[in-house]
Formats: C-alpha cells, structure tokens, sequence
C-alpha cells in the first residue's frame, strides 16, 4: 500500500507471439524473459499483490516456479493478436478486485528494475495524477523527422517554430515511452480506457540503458 492506495501489479505474458515464437518464454541473457518481470516485481515496495495475466499452461506453470500466482487463466479473446493491453488489464481488475491502482508489466522490458516500477507508481501518487509511465529521453526529435510522399518530397511530422535551430544538440528533450510501466488508478482506467493521456499523465524518467524492449530475435540477442 502507498499512501492509502492497494496496488495490483499484473503481468500480461500470453503463449503467442507473431515477431518471437514462444516470445514470453525466450531465453535472454541465460533466463526467461518472463523471469526478469517477475524478479524485479516481487522485490517491489509498492506492489500489494503480483498476479499473473495468460492463457498458456506452461507460462503460467513457469511464473509459478518464481513464485507469481496466477489466479485464472486468460480467455483466448483476450488472448489473439487484436485484444488490447487495456482490455486485459480491465480483465484482470476485475477478476482480482479491491486495488485502487493497476500496473502493468510486460515481459518485454527485461532490464527495468524495482526501483523503477516503485519511481513510477510514486510518481502517480506524488502528482496527485490518474496514471504514470516509465519514459526515457530519446535523441529522435520530432522536429528532425520526415515522411516521404508519393512524388519523394519531404513531409514534416512536426513543424519546427520559426527561429529555432536545426541541429539536433540545440533541440529541447523529448520523451518516449519505454514500454516497462504503466501505472494507472483502476477506476479512472475503466472509464477512459486509455493508459496515456496527454496534459494527465505523469512521466517517470528511466535511462536508455533500461529501457531494452524486446520486439524481434536480434533484441534478445542485445549485448549486456
């Protein structure tokens, strides 16, 4: 509990992957993916309770090796390529009630620590906000960025205000998200659907250095 608030952490590992077979159960610097989620999340200070969200057998019988109960099992809708993240966190609240904060936690984010889920859910709690995410500062301005139209001309993504500097040292930090944490207050998650709200939200800053999100098998293969 943080501040009054019971707080669910709920990791999403479903048995299907379209970029990595077997994705969730990959070995990445000699351990399972999901092991990596699961360690740092249980060494966690705010986290109440760690469930496990996933419709495969043998996932479900590894999280439960490392000590991550898994208190049902993920219907296959909720399992296939279209469902959403919001709709099987929503799920999960409501099969394990009673938290007035969700965070979750994808597998994918190996190298994210427990200090850096209990800095987000702080962050939230601190700000008085509806939700908090993990970001880190990336050097690809969206004032540096094109997209190519069908006669090859250059198409800004964002307008760059008139006077500013090109180069990319003198451009203001941006954020993007890392995909290792969401922390959202449960109610305000079930009437906005949304993890992210612009103007709402509060960020968390993680360095690059954590920040790996495994996407494709040279990801797994990152160097340590």
């Amino acid at each position: 509990m943080i501040d009054d608030k019971r707080v669910l952490g709920v990791i999403t590992a479903r048995g299907g992957s379209k970029g990595v077979p077997r994705k969730n159960l990959a070995d990445f610097r000699g351990a399972p993916l999901l092991q990596w989620t699961i360690e740092a999340a249980r060494e966690c200070e705010c986290l109440d309770r760690l469930i496990l969200s996933s419709d495969d057998a043998e996932i479900i019988a590894l999280a439960a090796s490392l000590g991550c109960e898994a208190p049902f099992v993920r219907s296959p809708e909720l399992a296939s390529d279209d469902a959403s993240s919001v709709d099987v966190v929503l799920d999960a609240a409501e099969r394990v009630p009673g938290y007035d904060v969700v965070v979750l936690l994808q597998p994918t984010s190996p190298l994210r620590l427990a200090a850096d889920i209990d800095g987000t859910v702080r962050a939230l709690v601190d700000a008085n906000a509806p939700g908090a995410v993990s970001v880190f500062e990336t050097a690809h301005h969206p004032w540096l960025m094109f997209g190519v139209g069908d006669d090859r001309t250059l198409e800004a993504v964002v307008e760059r205000p008139a006077g500013s500097s090109s180069r990319r040292q003198d451009c203001p930090a941006v954020y993007q998200l890392n995909g290792a944490v969401y922390a959202v207050e449960t109610a305000w998650l079930r009437q906005n659907r949304v993890f992210v709200r612009s103007g709402e939200t509060v960020a968390f800053v993680m360095p690059g250095s954590r920040s790996l999100d495994i996407d494709t098998l040279e990801d797994l293969r990152a160097p340590g």
